[in-house]
Parts: C-alpha cells; structure tokens; sequence
C-alpha cells in the first residue's frame, strides 16, 4: 500500500503542498477537479507533482448534489464525465464522488440514481477510467448491493473509514471485507459517532473508532494495493496532523509488512 493525500488537506497553495508532501516521504495526492481547466495547467500541476516524485492517486469530482435529482442529472452526468476525461490527463483515472444516500428499500429516487450511475459506469468503462463512490451515508452492504445492481464495472469505491463509522455505525474492518471488491482507493480518516446517530467527530488517525490494527489488515486482505490517502478535514494545525499521520501509517504499513 501508499500513502497519499488531499492537496487541499495542507490548507497551501499547490506548489507549497506539493512540496511538502515530498519532504514527508508521500507518494500521492488526491486534488478537488470539480471545473474544466486547460489542458496547459494540467501539465503544469503534473510536472509539479511529478518533479517531486509523487503521482495524483485520484481526482475528487464531488459536485455536491448526488444523483438524485432527475431534473439535475444530465448536467451532473455530463460534468462528471468530463471530470473522469480530466482525470486520465492526471494519469490517474479515478475520481471520487458521492452519489447521495442509497436506501435499503427499492424507491423511485433509488432508481433515478442506479440509471445516473449505470451510465456513468458504462462511460467509465468505456474510456479505461473508474468513478469511485465515497462510503458513508449507508451501511456497506447496502452499497455493494446497489453496486452489484449496475450492470458495469466502472462505478466501483473510494473506501473512507471514518465515515462508515461516523455516519453509519459500521465496523471499518468488516466493510471493507463486504466491499473489497469494488475498492479503487481509499480515504485515510478517523472518527466516530456521537451518541445514537446524533453526530460524528473526525479527530486524527488512532483516536477515533475505526481500529486501524484490524482495519489495515482487513483491508489487505481484499488484494487493495493502493492508495491510503490522508484527508483532515478539520484542526488548527493541518500540517502536523498530516505528518503524524503519515507516521502512523507508516508504523502500520510496517508492523503488517504492506510497503
């Protein structure tokens, strides 16, 4: 596995997280890419990021309104898809969403959003690229069925932990084991709920509920290689949450053998 994160997890201006990035030894980064750019500042960013060694692990395409909405989806489609064209020119070709909370039970706004996402797989498919849906507002299997319904490979998921627990009350360690099959890319993050479902807190990585020594190795054991990309979304200091971040992966990623 490898360790990333949001470039916009620094709270710097690209160039400077890059950097910094560099300086803590991580190999990826995750950008937010939610608006067409030209093709001369693309290049631009992926010399930056590659003249420091690192790689985009995913771009985070995330438009803020699901796919729920009928009347919203063909723009949304259409933006999404020319976000997934965007991030095969970052040379990753994943871009992380959500697509609003699935329910267990069959729904018309259910169904609006299996027929916006099957679309969206079958496009993926087509241009070699993968939309990954972020976990978190439903339980895990309830995602993998919705997932198994599409009929297409190329809607798949970006795995964040903190969120299972924080919004769902799962357990990070068994969902990854129901979606393994579908995780592209995961979100490094801790959390957990407060109360029955009255809210959530993120806190830094080993001070929530997501158990990181079962968690990893669950993980491993879906075949994932990829990226663990850290993302912090809160703090006063997000450089030096993000640096002991990185150790702490980094003694977990040693203490299972996975780097």
């Amino acid at each position: 596995m490898k360790i990333g994160a949001m470039v916009e997890s620094f709270r710097l201006d690209f160039r400077a997280a890059v950097e910094k990035a560099a300086s803590l030894g991580i190999q990826g980064l995750q950008k937010y890419m939610t608006k067409q750019v030209p093709d001369s500042e693309i290049k631009e960013m992926l010399d930056i990021v590659k003249s420091n060694g690192l790689v985009f692990s995913a771009l985070c395409g995330d438009l803020g309104c699901g796919f729920g909405n009928p009347e919203k989806n063909p723009s949304a489609i259409e933006t999404s898809k020319r976000i997934l064209d965007m991030s095969l020119k970052f040379e990753c070709g994943i871009v992380t969403t959500h697509i609003g909370k699935i329910t267990a039970e069959e729904t018309e706004t259910k169904e609006i959003m299996r027929k916006a996402c099957r679309e969206l797989a079958l496009y993926a498919d087509s241009v070699g690229a993968v939309f990954a849906v972020e976990t978190g507002p439903e339980p895990a299997p309830i995602l993998c069925d919705f997932l198994d319904s599409l009929g297409a490979n190329g809607v798949r998921v970006n795995f964040d932990p903190a969120n299972l627990v924080m919004c769902s009350g799962d357990v990070a360690a068994e969902s990854a084991k129901v979606l393994g099959k579908y995780i592209v890319h995961t979100h490094a993050k801790d959390g957990y709920m407060i109360g029955d479902h009255e809210g959530w807190k993120e806190v830094p990585l080993g001070e929530g509920h997501v158990y990181f020594d079962d968690y990893i190795p669950a993980l491993a054991s879906t075949g994932f290689d990829g990226f663990l990309t850290i993302e912090r979304e809160c703090g006063d200091d997000p450089v030096s949450d993000i640096t002991k971040a990185v150790d702490f992966l980094g003694e977990k990623l040693d203490k299972f053998n996975l780097r």
